[in-house]
C-alpha cells in the first residue's frame, strides 16, 4: 500500500501527523514529510489519518498519484 500527499493542497492541519505519527511528520511549522510505502501495520492509522484531512490531500491506494482526483 502507498500514499501520497497533494501537497498544493495540504494546508498543514496536521491531522494525519496526529494519527499516524510513524508515517506522517512535520518540518517546521508548516511543511509536512511522509513515507509513501508505510509498513502493513500501520494501514488502519493510515486509513484514519487519510479520512480525517480536511482538505482530502491524502491518497491511498496500490497504486496513486495526485492527478487521480
Amino acid at each position: 500500500m502507498r500514499i501520497v500527499v497533494d501537497l498544493t493542497r495540504c494546508q498543514g492541519y496536521a491531522q494525519c501527523v496526529f494519527l499516524a505519527p510513524e508515517v506522517f511528520q512535520l518540518h517546521g511549522e508548516e511543511g509536512l514529510l511522509y513515507t509513501p510505502a508505510f509498513p502493513d501495520e500501520q494501514l488502519e492509522r493510515v486509513r484514519q489519518a487519510a479520512a480525517a484531512c480536511p482538505v482530502q490531500a491524502v491518497l491511498l491506494g496500490e497504486e496513486v498519484s495526485p492527478g487521480d482526483r
